[in-house]
């Protein structure tokens, strides 16, 4: 399909300290997408700090929910996406990313060349934030992240194993065919590809536009990527990382 319009939506729970960096990225994306249409919405799950008030000064459109739900946070914002792109028709393009990550500038260019392929959903891949992170660390996740890779110089890209919320794309049409985000704490971004596959749909696995995510070993999501990476060992520099009882990506 070509795109009508592109839609990004960012789930945050407490997020003040991030959700800045994470907007500034998406506005430059949105500017090399220019020829398209471009809508920004954070749902605000549950914040007692600043994140929603940044959002908005950010340009974003905020949705505020209250489900300590990630799954239900995600449909929300797409729901108030497809809302504001009302009159762009059927063919919305969903990007999907997190609060605690940022986006190189040519992501959405890259995702709506997927769809213009004829994708029903990519699936891309992330990368540790270096600022968050210490180089034992990235070595150690990069050492499993990258274990399914195949040799450099083989014709075939990398068609990896990885699903992730962070840099997660599917049109508008697609999404609703299968029945949305379900209300998942964790796990939300896995079930929706499992039914996206199990119906046929065209589903694109990508290392082309890699995100950066912050290395935190305390995350928001039971079996994420902070469960891992404090599985692999200590290391983590970053500063922000605190206990947090949600169960938000």
């Amino acid at each position: 399909m070509t795109p009508s319009a592109l839609a990004v939506i960012v789930p945050a729970h407490n997020e003040e300290h991030r959700i800045t960096g994470c907007l500034r990225s998406l506005r430059v994306a949105a500017g090399q997408a220019a020829q398209l249409p471009v809508v920004i919405v954070v749902t605000a799950d549950a914040c007692t700090d600043a994140t929603a008030a940044l959002a908005a000064g950010g340009g974003a459109h905020v949705v505020e929910t209250h489900s300590r739900n990630v799954g239900a946070a995600r449909a929300a914002g797409i729901a108030h996406a497809l809302e504001l792109l009302a009159a762009a028709g059927p063919d919305v393009w969903l990007a999907m990313t997190d609060a605690d990550t940022t986006v190189p500038a040519d992501w959405l260019t890259h995702q709506a060349a997927w769809a213009r392929r004829e994708y029903d959903a990519v699936l891309g891949t992330i990368r540790l934030a270096p600022e968050s992170a210490s180089a034992s660390l990235v070595a150690l996740h990069d050492a499993e992240y990258f274990r399914t890779r195949r040799l450099s110089g083989t014709e075939r890209a990398w068609e990896h194993p990885h699903v992730h919320g962070a840099n997660l794309g599917v049109s508008a049409a697609a999404y609703c065919r299968v029945g949305g985000f379900a209300p998942l704490p964790t796990g939300e971004d896995r079930d929706l590809a499992a039914r996206l596959s199990a119906t046929g749909h065209r589903i694109a696995r990508t290392d082309r536009h890699p995100v950066h995510t912050s290395a935190r070993l305390r995350g928001r999501a039971p079996g994420g990527l902070a469960d891992l990476l404090a599985h692999l060992g200590p290391g983590t520099s970053d500063p922000l990382s605190a206990p947090d009882s949600v169960t938000q990506a």
